[in-house]
């Protein structure tokens, strides 16, 4: 982790060196210097985090070094804080203004002396460096690793000792055994400790595979990666399964010559090779081409914790990749009580305290099988001891040797991350559970750990680093939207545990779970759980940079909880704090650039917002604010402004978003890439005309759009070709939005939501080959929208409401191919709905609802194979009627294969539940009701 503090400083440093920016009073000496003292400690920072926990002196050194780097940051951010001021106070001609300039000047020369120091400080580190590097020079060049040594032991394992391993053990022997005669490439992926190895060994030394295969070889890759001592440990081994002497003329061959003597070797050899452990791409492409594609059903099999490279190396040889999936919750059960309780049964009164512990391996074996070593030392007669084990598993894994194995096979993930990555991942560790997606992309940018590339924007950058770390298996998507984007993602119970002991470790970010919680001498990150810490004044929080809340109830000041202020925060997420009004205070913070006030009481914005300056996330969905002051034009850096509620008062308005107004000169915020949801019927359509201006904008949300602008907001927005969410809705439900005159459609546009009434269907639609998701509501079309949208490349996702007066709709055969979730709702005409055979082959949502004329399911719908879920929603006792399951309903059987039907009432607020037996032939809505706020199972066939 000092590596990735010095990185991030050593661009701050360049940056300041490039312009030659007067930081402090004098030259840039101290600065250069400085630079070029951190530059040469890089090479040698990264061998050093890897091996600080196996020696105390290393462990020591980094941990100066990196308190050092950390207080030359606070003292740049303090000079910048204080040239600002200085710049503001030049144009006071008051004593107040002259007094604060005087006090500023001493507070330079005061700067200028400590960085001076810290140079002093950095050439003592310097000092040890030599003797260090020296020490640990075996480790530098070879990249030993004694971990390495020990993952042997999961090729020695017993089958007794194997459990949940028969179906991909299966599953891996029929890929290898069938198929083509050319080699493919097989590929195991997982996180560390998920059994890829155990699993492929098994497999390897199943007899019907060594019989089938006449060569079989294992070959073990380390992160220490040499391609020359891998060919030459591949050509040896080749040369023993083949009962041949190895040359000895080995040691002298290059890696080209290596390769052809494995390629000969193999060429007419129906061969098994696996790569164990395997790395980084350039591994593979390393030595992919020594293995002869020979039309002998050859196979060579991959295990590495990266998904991309699995992908890869089996996409070029139309192979496989098995995805190696936890123990199920009877197979991690049975492994536990195995390693515990040597294979009896767990005693009844430690079931509900070991299952606990149990939940927090999340079917991992090796977690499985660490703490259950841990576990069977303990008294079953203690079930404090037990339960004290479930409650502070984190600070076991800290301080039991038993456990030494799992952080080496878990941090051998997190020492191979490249700096960059390292301090995205930590930054997880302040979350308590899901992760919401966006939200995170924002926060590392805000928090300076995205670094800008030409041609990319910041998010986009960002997004690149989430799908490697999403690759490594280090983190899991939790939930996907309807058109596969990422919703919310989650990490490892026990990945969270280690990350927030490192990040208590190198002081990255304090957790605050308790009220008397201790915090750290200087705080750089504080995330507050549940309750409020008791003030701690004497604590400082100087360095504060970032204030995360989650779940908090009590209600606070940040007056009295940080008494001595904290001048330096970039981060203020309050999201479901208990606020009713904006912290005045907040508007002093020159750094600030992501606020979060979503889903608080807060109902108006102070007119001063423009004073921060470097804002760049303004988040205020959810909350009472419904209008924006002028000053919010200041902000020159602002890139997501997000403003909207929603408000259910019925059935009729939900999915009701309210925006907000909106001063005229939006087209100041040049930067913006997200602006929603603003309203434009006030000020003579000036909004309208300047959105024009806003080139980055990627999603626009406008709101209460008169008839008579809708030529102006064509002409705006058909030059905005990045976006790719646009949702605009009409003053009111039968007032009409004209769209007609987009001369060009947007070529990137993936998510269209049209609110209000549409005279024909815009004809720039149908040419939106980027569009998966698509809303129309309150439309009346008079013809038929299905006939324009049915050739739509790519939608997914279409829901319609009131969109159409006529009486049938016909899906036809080959339409609609991407489709996956459908929804009709509000069609008041509606008699007859047809799919005909072909038509939306992919389908697997199917929603109607509110169709009052519609008495039958409609027809075809048995075509339907993909379908997994159909809700109908205030729809007409007959239609229920007919898919009674209990041979009653005429048309049960064209449901029969849909594994989940849904019917539900809306009923003062709340949905009316039925179930099955409930219904009788009179009426569907007799017998036992059910109150229910989500949408529950009626019944699943």
């Amino acid at each position: 982790m000092a590596e990735s503090a010095v990185n991030f400083l050593l661009q701050r440093l360049q940056t300041i060196v490039e312009n030659e920016v007067k930081i402090i009073t004098g030259n840039l000496e101290e600065v250069v210097y400085l630079k070029g003292r951190l530059e040469l400690l890089t090479a040698f920072l990264r061998v050093a985090d890897a091996l600080e926990e196996s020696d105390e002196e290393l462990k020591v050194w980094v941990k100066q070094l990196r308190d050092v780097v950390h207080e030359i940051e606070d003292l740049l951010d303090e000079s910048e804080l204080l040239r600002a001021h200085n710049h503001t106070n030049l144009f006071s001609a008051s004593l107040r203004g002259i007094s604060c300039c005087i006090r500023n000047m001493k507070a330079r020369y005061r700067i200028a002396s400590e960085l001076k120091a810290m140079n002093f400080r950095v050439r003592n580190i310097f000092s040890d460096h030599k003797r260090l590097r020296d020490k640990f020079e075996a480790s530098i060049y070879t990249g030993n690793n004694t971990w390495h040594d020990q993952r042997g032991d999961a090729l020695l394992l017993d089958k007794s000792d194997l459990v949940g391993i028969n179906k991909p053990k299966k599953q891996l022997i029929k890929w290898l055994l069938q198929g083509c005669s050319n080699r493919r490439v097989i590929s195991v992926t997982a996180t560390g400790g998920m059994g890829k190895t155990t699993l492929v060994k098994q497999v390897y030394d199943d007899p019907e595979v060594k019989k089938h295969f006449r060569t079989c070889v294992w070959i073990t890759v380390s992160q220490s990666f040499r391609i020359e001592e891998l060919l030459k440990d591949m050509v040896q081994k080749l040369f023993n399964e083949i009962r041949r002497p190895v040359p000895p003329s080995l040691e002298n061959k290059s890696g080209d010559q290596l390769k052809m003597i494995i390629k000969n070797l193999l060429q007419r050899r129906k061969y098994l090779v696996v790569f164990d452990d395997v790395w980084h791409t350039y591994e593979w492409e390393a030595v992919k081409y020594a293995l002869p594609n020979n039309s002998c059903g050859s196979r060579v099999m991959i295990t590495t914790r990266k998904s991309d490279l699995a992908h890869i190396s089996s996409i070029e040889s139309n192979g496989k990749v098995y995805n190696l999936q936890p123990l199920s919750e009877d197979e991690a059960w049975d492994l536990f009580c195995r390693k515990t309780f040597q294979g009896h049964p767990c005693p009844t009164y430690l079931i509900d305290t070991c299952k606990c512990t149990l939940r927090k391996c999340e079917g991992m074996p090796l977690a499985i099988v660490a703490v259950s070593g841990v576990l069977a030392t303990k008294d079953r007669r203690r079930i404090d001891e037990w339960d004290m084990i479930c409650r502070s598993l984190g600070a076991e894994i800290q301080g039991n040797d038993k456990l030494d194995n799992l952080k080496k096979v878990l941090g051998l993930s997190f020492s191979d991350l490249p700096y960059h990555l390292k301090y995205c991942f930590l930054y997880l560790s302040i979350f308590p559970d899901l992760i919401q997606h966006m939200r995170l992309i924002r926060l590392w940018i805000a928090e300076g750990f995205v670094k800008a590339k030409e041609g990319k924007t910041l998010e986009e950058v960002a997004e690149d680093y989430l799908k490697e770390l999403l690759d490594r298996n280090l983190i899991q998507v939790a939930e996907t939207t309807s058109d596969g984007r990422v919703k919310t993602l989650r990490i490892h119970d026990l990945w969270r545990e280690i990350i927030i002991l490192k990040s208590k470790d190198q002081n990255f970010a304090a957790i605050v779970k308790e009220k008397n919680a201790a915090w750290p001498e200087k705080i750089r990150r504080l995330s507050v759980h549940n309750t409020l810490p008791n003030g701690q004044q004497k604590m400082s929080v100087f360095q504060l940079r970032s204030l995360l809340m989650f779940g908090v109830a009590e209600k606070f000041s940040l007056r009295k909880l940080f008494p001595g202020g904290f001048r330096l925060l970039s981060v203020l997420d309050f999201q479901d704090a208990p606020l009713k009004r904006f912290p005045v205070e907040i508007v002093d913070l020159y750094y600030l650039r992501y606020l979060s006030l979503k889903n608080t009481k807060v109902k108006t914005i102070p007119i001063n917002i423009g004073k921060l300056q470097n804002l760049e996330t303004l988040d205020l969905k959810h909350t009472s604010v419904t209008e924006l002051p002028a000053d919010i034009l200041k902000l020159q850096k602002l890139r997501h402004l997000l403003v909207y509620r929603f408000d259910v008062k019925s059935y009729a308005q939900i999915s009701s978003k309210y925006g907000c107004k909106f001063p005229p000169g939006i087209g100041n915020l040049k930067s913006l890439q997200k602006l929603c949801f603003i309203e434009v019927n006030q000020g003579c359509g000036m909004i309208i005309s300047q959105l024009k201006e806003l080139s980055q904008l990627r999603r626009l949300g406008i709101m209460k759009l008169r008839e008579e602008d809708g030529k102006a907001l064509c002409s705006s927005i058909e030059g905005l070709t990045n976006l790719r969410a646009l949702s605009i809705s009409s003053e009111e439900e039968n007032k009409v939005i004209d769209l007609g005159f987009l001369s060009s459609p947007l070529p990137f546009l993936q998510r269209l939501h049209l609110y209000g009434r549409l005279q024909e269907l815009p004809n720039w639609i149908p040419s939106l080959h980027s569009l998966v998701r698509l809303y129309l509501k309150w439309s009346n079309l008079k013809s038929d929208p299905l006939v324009s949208l049915q050739d739509l490349p790519n939608l997914v996702h279409l829901e319609l409401l009131q969109a159409y007066d006529g009486d049938t709709m016909c899906f036809k055969s080959g339409k609609f191919k991407k489709l996956k979730v459908l929804g009709l709702d509000k069609f008041d005409e509606l008699r007859q709905v047809k799919v005909e055979k072909g038509a939306m082959p992919y389908l697997e949502k199917l929603i109607i609802q509110r169709c009052e004329l519609l008495k039958k399911v409609p027809s075809g719908i048995q075509h339907l194979t993909k379908l997994k879920v159909l809700e109908f929603f205030d729809m007409p006792a007959e239609l229920i009627m007919t898919l009674r399951p209990d041979g009653q309903g005429k048309d049960y059987w064209k449901v029969a294969h849909i594994p989940e039907v849904y019917h539900t009432y809306w009923r003062d607020g709340g949905w009316d539940v039925y179930p099955l037996e409930s219904f009788r032939e009179s009426s569907p809505r007799s017998g036992t009701v059910m109150r229910s706020h989500e949408l529950c199972t009626l019944w699943k066939v």
